[in-house]
């Protein structure tokens, strides 16, 4: 039996809409041109709606007067917007594909005088708001029964310093697979009959592709299998996954250039035309690899790509419905091992023995850690359980424990100490900056998550808590002789040395096996039985859409760079990808079964 959980500090926060939870904006029908647009709103409406915003942010903890009780503070903040910078943020809305004009689909720009609804992408992006933050839709039926909604939402992992897309070979993989499609996808040639359900369901299986024929000057013909237009990719990423407006869309398009998967094919524009080249850059990749130094995608609309051959292989359109690529590839074995580690923690027996389920939560608890989609759902349970601290923890101690190694790999192998009185390089200069960075991040940790009454305190057993503190209490007291109050400053933090930051490591490690075990005998076996996990499980396991393997993502095991941060100018943070799954795009049959029947 795990001890029982103290109480722990939570917070939350949500905007929030009217006193009865609906939304600040209603939609209506508006006339434009002559017709009218169900489910839409003007610019009128958004400008006045969005001139009084109000978010709500809760604090859960124990009560400082009654440590047993818990208690919530709920701090509300309202602000108002000016018009222009309503209409700025709409714009950020229309980039990232999250409203459309509905009289002209096809405009980027949001207009004084529009009328705007949401798209696919917005309503999944709505959808998942609500849930998260326990807000009524039933209002929405209507709108979400009568709308396409993205059902599957492919998430790319951003660094948290600048927001930016994190690119790595997993995340382009994930990306350029979801991008095609599982085979490659020629639109039926009656897709100007099919209603917006059955076009949006053709469109969701990758991008559309056609065949291109070419007249070389005194050759013969040239056919190029595969090719869509530049716009036509620029568009499917902007509503199929998390990239925000073309311009980020075009550097995932450049990247699939970069790493040979996709090849410019023409460009017949006019001299005098305008043209946006989107260029990217990045390490080359081995002596057998398609991965170049740059990579250039050209925004003009008469652009053609084709997939090549490398493309076909990642893509793995000439393999037979569910196989996979060689053994003796790596990405074959990754893949098999990710469906492999899949089969048996997922579908372990839950009547195990008492032993075997423990062994088989410990199992299932690592393969969650591994897959961003899984970790983001148990995150959320967790969440809702008042623990998430847990999973935070064990987290932040891993990104910890790499960035420690890597510090100590660099120093054994790369960069010696200076000599006294011998001016230190620009090398180890930064070595002692981040050496400084590593012992704030030391104790940010534990401010945050061990210090006596912190926000995010954890339940830990009481002699590591002693063992800590008094570790802390005697390092203190020794370098400034002050006795130590339960948390500790910058100032103090300066003072320690790397054995001293060795130690605290090695006390970190323990605490995170205490919560590993924990969460994998008391937070898993709940999770697994939540229908939003088996709901997930169902969908990206058992679909022809494909299963978790189909989104490699780099796993906690993976290599990392052998010089620390601010010494490789090469330096690239790990990302992957995750699938979000709209459950009321999920009962929207129609698309599926109509179209079964043009076939």
């Amino acid at each position: 039996m795990p001890p029982p959980e103290a109480p722990s500090a939570t917070s939350s926060h949500m905007m929030k809409t009217t006193k009865r939870g609906r939304p600040f904006l209603k939609l209506t029908t508006n006339r434009q041109y002559f017709r009218s647009f169900p489910n839409s709103f003007t610019t009128d409406d958004a400008a006045r709606n969005l001139a009084s915003l109000k978010f709500s942010q809760s604090n859960r903890g124990p009560d400082p007067r009654e440590p047993s009780r818990i208690v919530t503070t709920t701090t509300t903040t309202t602000f108002s917007m000016t018009r222009d910078m309503a209409k700025a943020m709409c714009q950020q809305f229309m980039d990232a594909r999250l409203i459309e004009n509905a009289a002209d689909p096809g405009s980027n720009l949001f207009k004084e005088r529009g009328v705007y609804v949401l798209t696919p992408k917005g309503l999944h992006v709505l959808e998942r708001f609500m849930s998260k933050n326990g807000i009524n839709g039933d209002h929405l039926a209507h709108v979400f029964s009568t709308q396409p909604i993205c059902m599957k939402l492919l998430h790319l992992e951003r660094r948290s310093v600048d927001d930016e897309i994190i690119v790595s070979h997993s995340a382009i993989t994930a990306l350029f697979r979801r991008f095609v499609g599982r085979q490659p996808n020629y639109p039926p040639e009656f897709i100007e009959t099919m209603d917006a359900f059955q076009k949006y369901h053709e469109r969701s299986k990758g991008v559309a592709l056609m065949d291109i024929t070419e007249k070389g000057t005194g050759k013969a013909a040239v056919t190029h299998k595969h090719c869509f237009a530049a716009v036509t990719a620029l568009e499917w990423l902007c509503d199929f996954t998390s990239v925000i407006g073309r311009e980020e869309a075009a550097e995932m398009a450049a990247q699939f250039v970069r790493f040979g998967l996709i090849t410019l094919v023409s460009d017949k524009r006019k001299n005098n035309d305008s043209a946006i080249i989107f260029t990217v850059r990045g390490a080359a990749g081995g002596a057998n690899s398609s991965i170049a130094q740059h990579g250039e995608f050209r925004c003009t609309a008469k652009a053609i790509y084709k997939v090549t051959d490398e493309g076909r292989r990642l893509a793995r359109w000439d393999l037979p419905d569910g196989a996979r690529p060689s053994p003796n590839s790596s990405a074959a074995n990754v893949s098999s091992n990710a469906r492999a580690s899949e089969d048996h923690s997922l579908n372990a027996s839950y009547d195990a023995e008492k032993k075997g389920q423990k062994e088989s939560n410990t199992d299932r608890l690592k393969f969650i850690m591994e897959e961003p989609q899984l970790r983001a759902l148990f995150r959320e349970f967790l969440r809702s359980n008042f623990c998430e601290e847990n999973l935070s923890f064990y987290l932040d101690v891993q990104d910890f424990k790499k960035s420690f190694s890597t510090t100590s790999s660099a120093i054994a192998a790369n960069v010696p100490p200076a000599r006294a009185g011998q001016k230190a390089t620009p090398g180890q200069l930064a070595m002692e900056r981040h050496h400084e960075a590593l012992i704030q991040k030391a104790f940010v940790i534990y401010n945050t998550y061990l210090a006596p009454s912190s926000q995010s305190e954890l339940n830990i057993d009481h002699g590591l808590r002693n063992e800590l503190s008094a570790y802390l209490s005697e390092v203190i007291h020794s370098m400034t002789g002050k006795s130590f109050q339960g948390h500790v400053d910058l100032e103090q933090a300066n003072h320690f040395n790397a054995t001293q930051l060795q130690t605290m490591i090695r006390l970190y490690e323990r605490i995170q096996t205490h919560v590993f075990r924990l969460m994998a005998t008391d937070s898993v076996p709940k999770f697994i039985k939540t229908p939003r996990f088996l709901a997930l499980k169902v969908k990206l396991v058992e679909e022809d859409d494909g299963p978790l393997a189909d989104f490699p993502l780099m796993n906690s095991s993976a290599s990392t760079p052998s010089v620390p941060p601010g010494l490789s100018s090469g330096e690239e943070e790990v990302g992957g990808a995750y699938v979000t799954i709209s459950q009321r795009a999920a009962t929207q049959e129609r698309p599926a079964g109509a179209a079964a029947e043009h076939r």
